[in-house]
């Protein structure tokens, strides 16, 4: 079989990307649909290996899909200035950015946790201390 007509399970291959998440951008409209051979099977072109590498690389850099579709809705009219690119990119950057940070106050928290532990019992556990329920309640009335 040659790649200028791929399978759905060529396609798959190619790209990395199950055949029931192809069928889904299909469904979703980031993926043309493709044509259907005499027994109906689907047909893909080039062009979709192409539209879905763009869509998987992006998806793995952690654009949503809305971000997705308008890169895909960009990047279809190639004369039109990259301002646009260039703010979906900063948006998405400053959530990145939003998301590490709230991480790493996660791992500080934990380290924080886990510098406590006595190496005790468990009923002295301060890490299942500050989980408990009823440790929660008590900090919310002391509030």
């Amino acid at each position: 079989m040659t790649t200028q007509h791929m399978t759905i399970g060529l396609l798959s291959r190619l790209t990395d990307t199950k055949v029931e998440t192809i069928r889904f951008y299909e469904k979703s409209g980031l993926l043309p649909e493709p044509a259907r051979t005499e027994g109906n099977y689907r047909s893909y072109e080039p062009s979709h290996l192409n539209r879905l590498s763009f869509i998987r690389r992006a998806r793995d850099l952690g654009f949503s899909l809305d971000q997705v579709r308008t890169l895909l809705d960009l990047s279809d009219d190639r004369s039109r200035p990259c301002e646009a690119v260039d703010e979906i990119a900063k948006e998405h950057l400053a959530q990145v950015e939003r998301k590490i940070s709230d991480l790493k106050a996660l791992q500080r928290e934990l380290d924080r946790l886990i510098s406590q532990c006595r190496c005790g019992t468990v009923a002295d556990c301060r890490i299942i201390e500050t989980l408990s329920p009823t440790s929660q309640a008590s900090k919310r009335s002391r509030a």
